[in-house]
């Protein structure tokens, strides 16, 4: 069994760039395994050197040296985290020295800069969008609709809510959701008030065998989850779309946040199913 290499995500702030990097990093090899541990907030010299300490411990219980992903922003605290001897990726400060060389000047370090509230307008917009996703959720509010940027539609358990929850607080749109049922199937096409929004409907699908997957951890052993419903299902739904021109995405081997990229890039033209 391949041991364990202990990564560290250390931050001034959240640690959330630290871990986006780091993860997608780390998935580049599948083959080592990983323990990760976060340690955010780490905001003065101080607790740089205790978070520098708690790598070196680290390495004492292990044959392999740490990785650490590092996003601390104050020159000090990063010198004190570099001196642990581990494999430090300075983030921010092998590009801020990149960008300072060309620029001319040295950057004026704040931590927090990116994912704090400092741009008030943005902030409230996510959270309104998010509020918004919430309302609208699972064909709720459909006389909100005007207001929505997005409308996704698909089976039950095809990746609509949480796609919608993930698009509102990423990109701060808003994002209504709405499945398709049995009783849609039975009319042959979309709602009057789904179709009187065609061109922000973009539509969720997903192979049966996955579909049946998630639904029978919802409801196992039943009718709704079993393989010739969810076959059924998705046949019909994806024949109503088609018929009206609805781009399809399919979500069974992408994850939100691929197949919230993929719905964005959309929104600025129509695009075939991918």
């Amino acid at each position: 069994m391949t041991p364990e290499r202990t990564v560290f995500y250390i931050s001034d702030h959240t640690g959330i760039t630290a871990e986006i990097i780091g993860k997608s990093l780390l998935s580049q090899f599948p083959d080592e395994a990983f323990a990760t541990v976060s340690l955010p907030f780490v905001d003065t010299q101080e607790k740089a050197i205790f978070a520098a300490q708690q790598v070196q411990d680290a390495w004492k219980r292990s044959s392999l040296k740490p990785f650490v992903f590092s996003t601390l922003t104050e020159p000090g605290a990063r010198a004190a985290l570099n001196a642990c001897g581990a494999l430090v990726m300075d983030i921010y400060g092998h590009f801020l020295g990149m960008m300072a060389g060309e620029v001319g000047y040295p950057p004026a370090p704040l931590k927090g800069r990116f994912h704090g509230m400092g741009e008030t307008q943005t902030y409230t917009s996510r959270i309104d969008a998010v509020n918004f996703a919430l309302a609208a959720d699972d064909g709720l509010s459909t006389e909100k609709y005007e207001r929505a940027e997005l409308i996704l539609v698909g089976v039950s358990r095809s990746g609509k809510t949480p796609t919608s929850l993930y698009m509102a607080m990423q990109y701060g749109l808003c994002v209504a959701n709405y499945p398709l049922t049995p009783e849609n199937f039975e009319h042959h096409s979309l709602p009057g008030h789904l179709l009187r929004h065609k061109s922000k409907l973009r539509g969720l699908t997903l192979s049966p065998e996955r579909l049946s997957q998630i639904r029978s951890e919802r409801r196992p052993n039943s009718t709704y989850a079993s393989i010739e419903t969810c076959k059924k299902e998705l046949r019909q739904a994806e024949r109503m779309m088609q018929s009206e021109g609805i781009p399809i995405i399919d979500s069974t081997h992408r994850s939100v946040e691929e197949i919230s990229s993929i719905i964005k890039h959309s929104l600025g033209a129509v695009q075939p199913r991918v």
